[in-house]
């Protein structure tokens, strides 16, 4: 959908997008660098899926999570990253209006999935810690696929809802977005029209995506924290939080930067630091990931060595 021309009769058919650095002598160095972070990340995402899908004994529902999880860090730096680097080497920060609320949507779809596959595997430490007799059959492989696809849907949901909301924006003054991909809060300050609708429709939206999750998150970790405190094995207790740590590492992450970023929509203007946020959810968070669950887990690291190297692990 096209914005509709403004009081000046002028519309707003693309935007500027300024990137990270406006300095030129820059551009070369920060080209390299996030270059190098793309690749790390879709190597080492997908190192991780080789290896869930080879290694036999990773052949469980949290690995199951952890393999979607993979797909969906690479999906997102995909979404922001490459376009990033184009315009770097092209000296042409232009992005087209429908292009804008093309990578809006699916940067909200893929983070949306996040949100909701973070919760399903936070249930799944649940099950196996505190209700390890049912355990298989709570969490059989049609419940794993389910909870996959009703995270996608919700998150089109999601996704679909802003998008259309946005859309419905007249843009007919500034176009220069200060950031290195296009976002609700960014857009939102360049509208002619009133965004208080859309505002609210981000808090509220943006509770049922993100706070909902995240109490859920919050709950099971609770129980399974007072299940570990039971064990009376210290070796026990180990292993049980071993299991969950890499887990708890992730969400911190997501969310914290996640919050950070959303709930400052008052702000006048975006700062250094607000992009220091964002490329930390878009770019770091999707690095670490493969990191954080690789160096945690010998399982991931036995069958990553046998992906990797060619070599099977002993153990």
């Amino acid at each position: 959908m096209q914005p509709e021309p403004g009081a000046n009769g002028t519309a707003v058919t693309e935007f500027i997008l300024l990137g990270l650095v406006e300095t030129p002598e820059l551009r070369p160095a920060v080209f390299v660098l996030f270059l190098l972070a793309y690749l790390v990340t879709v190597g080492g995402n997908f190192s991780i899926l080789a290896a869930i899908l080879v290694e036999p004994k990773l052949h469980k529902p949290m690995y199951f999570f952890l393999g979607n999880l993979s797909v969906l860090d690479v999906g997102c730096i995909t979404v922001t990253v490459p376009s990033m680097l184009v315009r770097l080497l092209s000296h042409k920060h232009t992005v087209p209006y429908a292009a804008c609320l093309t990578q809006l949507f699916f940067f909200h779809q893929l983070a949306g999935v996040d949100c909701y596959l973070l919760t399903a595997m936070a249930y799944d430490r649940f099950l196996a810690i505190c209700r390890p007799l049912t355990y298989s059959t709570r969490m059989s492989q049609t419940v794993q696929r389910t909870l996959v696809a009703v995270s996608w849907a919700c998150a089109f949901s999601n996704a679909l809802t802003h998008t259309v909301a946005i859309s419905t924006l007249h843009f007919c003054g500034p176009n220069v977005i200060n950031h290195f991909y296009c976002d609700l809060p960014q857009l939102f300050q360049l509208s002619c029209s009133s965004t208080q609708l859309n505002e609210l429709l981000l808090f509220c939206v943006g509770f049922i995506m993100a706070g909902t999750p995240m109490a859920l998150v919050v709950t099971s970790y609770a129980h399974v924290a007072a299940a570990v405190l039971r064990i009376r094995s210290s070796e026990g207790r180990k292993k049980a939080f071993s299991t969950c740590g890499s887990h708890l590492t992730v969400v911190c992450l997501f969310y914290g930067t996640g919050i950070f970023n959303y709930m400052r929509l008052g702000s006048a203007k975006l700062s250094d630091k607000d992009k220091a946020a964002e490329i930390f959810n878009t770019v770091i968070n999707p690095m670490l990931n493969p990191i954080i669950y690789g160096l945690r887990n010998p399982d991931v690291q036995g069958a990553l060595r046998w992906v990797l190297l060619g070599r099977r692990s002993l153990a």
